[in-house]
Parts: structure tokens; sequence; C-alpha cells
């Protein structure tokens, strides 16, 4: 884990996620590139055409937003982390996707502060496209926490060989911090499965792979949803970890709306990747 990418927007969540972001990088010597995206007006190529918006007017907006950065930066980075960071003209969740495709990113983090359908749909849709469209690692941060441990990790699935690269995505991660990993199948009314048959295929998904400490849990509920985030309280988890397909009404126990519907209810961060 060499470089991580954090979107900031100068909101809480933004700090929640730099907070995350500089526990990370102090324990991985990872660099940290800060991108602050500024989304034009529909037909406004630059900051230099338009009637909205003159070249003064656009300098002195981009100088304002420079300094608002080297403040952040300051405040919430350890002196000792490398951190790099850029200016982008462009829609929010494009220019993410297209930075971090362009530097290669091995870790996006993003706040989120969605709390209710109106929110998600206002403030919380890039970080939700992000999350469902991003094959690299995205943590979500959702509120503050001055002691993140990142010891106690929950990676939920239903351990079918399509999510074997979104373990080992995970795993890069986990070793990094020496993390405890409870291994999680929820059974439901409507897709339930034994506990040995349970057992036998987490054991079986694992079993290429060196897990020091570990657990495997099967836990019952009455959604997928309800018995991730009743598990991870019982436990007092740090991070929940799940894939996503990114699109949803597949008959995959994991979707694309499963994942939606955690970044709205946990509160606690959330790393997720994109099979």
């Amino acid at each position: 884990m060499k470089k991580i990418l954090l979107p900031i927007d100068f909101s809480k969540p933004s700090e929640y996620a730099a907070k995350m972001a500089n526990k990370i990088a102090l324990k991985t010597k990872a660099t940290v590139y800060l991108i602050h995206m500024i989304e034009l007006p529909s037909g406004i190529v630059d900051m230099g055409i338009g009637n909205k918006f003159s070249i003064p007017e656009s300098m002195l907006y981009l100088r304002k937003t420079k300094e608002k950065i080297l403040k952040f930066k300051e405040k919430f980075f350890n002196e000792n982390i490398v951190v790099e960071y850029y200016i982008k003209l462009n829609n929010p969740f494009e220019g993410i996707k297209k930075y971090a495709d362009k530097i290669n990113v091995d870790l996006i983090i993003m706040g989120s502060k969605g709390h209710s359908e109106f929110e998600e749909i206002i403030i919380g849709s890039n970080t939700e496209k992000v999350v469902r469209t991003s094959k690299i690692p995205v943590i979500v941060v959702k509120r503050d926490s001055k002691k993140y441990k990142l010891k106690n990790l929950v990676f939920a699935s239903n351990f079918k060989l399509e999510n074997k690269e979104v373990f080992r995505k995970f795993l890069n991660f986990a070793n990094a911090f020496d993390s405890k990993i409870h291994l999680l199948k929820v059974n439901t009314p409507s897709n339930f499965e034994s506990t040995f048959n349970a057992k036998q295929k987490i054991k079986d998904f694992i079993n290429e792979y060196e897990l020091p400490k570990y657990s495997i849990n099967i836990y019952n509920d009455t959604s997928v949803e309800k018995g991730i985030l009743n598990f991870t309280r019982e436990k007092n988890a740090d991070v929940i970890a799940l894939s996503t397909h990114g699109r949803s009404g597949i008959s995959h126990l994991f979707t694309g709306s499963v994942t939606k519907n955690l970044s709205k209810k946990a509160l606690k961060p959330m790393f997720t990747v994109k099979v």
C-alpha cells in the first residue's frame, strides 16, 4: 500500500476521512494524494470562459482553495507523511475515478454524511458511485473517531470464488495492521445454509491463505444488512469489509443494493471493492 487517494471538500466527513488516511499512511509509509474537485456549470469548459467566471475571479478562487488545502494538510497530517495535493476541474465522480487510475492508487478513502435518502442524493451520491464502481479498495468513513485501532475487522461475504480477488485486496490491508479477521456468512430465512456446509465453504475459500488471527462465524438474521450490523456491534469491529457487484437485481447474496444500504446505516468505516 504505497498510494492513498483522499478526495476532500473541506466538510466534517472529509476531516474524518483524513484522520483515517493519516493513521494508515503512518503505518504503511504511503503517500497521500489530496484531491479537490471543482465542478463547473454545464457548458463552461474552464474557469476563464463564460459570464459567471472571469479570469481574475477564477485565479482568486483557485488561490483561496490552495490555501485551504495547505491548512487542511497541516492540520490533519503528521509531518512525516508525504502529502501531495491537486485541484481538478471535473465532475467529482469522473475526476476521482480518472485520477485514481492515472496515478495507480492502492486505496481510496472518502467521507460520507448521507444519513437519509435526501442527503444521500444531494451529498452522498459521489461516494456511493465510487463505492459501486471502483475495483480499487475504498474505505468510507462516516463519523469521527480519534481511536481508530484497525485491529478488529469483519469480512462479510458469500465466500464464492468470484470474491477471491476482493479478499486478497482486503488481506493486503489487514496484514499491514496485524488485524484479527472475523469471517462472516449471514444466513437469512430466504437464503439459508447449514452451519456445517457454510463453515466448510469458508474453510475452502481461505485454504490458500495464511491467516494468523481469524474466526469463522455463521450468523442468523432476517436480512444480510441486519446480520452484518448486529454482528459488528457484538464484536465491536473497527471496519466492515465486503464486496459489491455495482448493480442491483442479481441473484447473488451481496448485491450493489446491500452495500448501498449498509453505507447508509453503518457508522463503522466500510472497506469495499467491486467484484
